[in-house]
């Protein structure tokens, strides 16, 4: 049975193909296109290799942006897990800005940064961290004292102990946040190419729709959107069933 498992959802997925193409030929002056017209679309982009290229774009900037923010968040936030001080000085400001869009940094950003790869880059880098920040220090807070204990026996020091004993006990918690938080990235770097590039799959998007009324192109774009994000999901939900990765805590009741 487990050979057949794709079959239900290709099976879904096809139904819902049927159902939009019946309710575009039931209403035709719906602007919206078919899912044949759709696939005609992403067909119409394979010739000049614009496919590729604005994937490529949206990829790199997603990459960058993303790493980035697991550059500093994850250091940070054990930090700051682990120092309750930090943690009761820094939450205020934390909690202040992690209500606030990433889209809204927009108008900065571009001040900044001017129109190009930083901007998107840096809008990223801003929906990605305070999220991924918090997840970390949660999960530092969640670790049994048990295991602190135990580290301080045997004369570790912070430093030591954050890398020994901190960071692989959070990590079944942090492949969670990474996967939620490299999907905030895919978000935000198509809404950051709408407005600060000139390339990439949001950049299809309006293009397709200021050059003609390509509605077809749009929607097309949209779908590419979501299969690439099922791809990057499905890349980290592989990492997280790994056997080094697949294991966690629990205390004993």
């Amino acid at each position: 049975m487990k050979s057949f498992s794709w079959l239900r959802p290709a099976i879904f997925i096809l139904a819902l193909l049927g159902a939009w193409q019946l309710a575009v030929s039931l209403h035709p002056q719906m602007l919206l296109p078919g899912p044949w017209k759709t696939a005609l679309g992403i067909a119409d982009l394979f010739p000049r290799g614009l496919i590729v290229r604005y994937i490529v774009a949206s990829v790199f900037r997603v990459t960058w942006g993303f790493f980035l923010a697991v550059l500093v968040a994850v250091p940070l936030g054990l930090a700051i897990g682990w120092y309750r001080r930090a943690e009761m000085a820094l939450n205020p400001i934390l909690q202040i800005l992690r209500p606030i869009s990433p889209l809204a940094w927009i108008p900065i950003a571009i001040l900044w940064f001017g129109v190009g790869d930083l901007a998107a880059v840096f809008l990223i880098f801003v929906g990605c961290f305070l999220p991924l920040l918090l997840t970390v220090i949660n999960a530092v807070q969640s670790v049994p004292a048990v295991y602190i204990n135990a580290g301080r026996n045997f004369g570790l020091g912070p430093i030591v102990l954050m890398r020994k004993i901190l960071f692989p006990a959070i990590v079944p918690r942090l492949m969670t946040g990474l996967r939620i938080t490299l999907g905030i990235a895919w978000l935000v770097v198509v809404a950051a190419e709408m407005i600060a590039v000139n390339s990439g799959l949001g950049f299809l998007i309006v293009d397709a729709r200021n050059a003609g009324n390509r509605y077809d192109l749009v929607v097309a774009g949209m779908v590419i959107i979501g299969v690439v994000g099922l791809l990057l999901d499905n890349g980290v939900r592989s990492l997280e069933r790994s056997n080094a990765l697949r294991w966690g805590f629990e205390e004993k009741q």
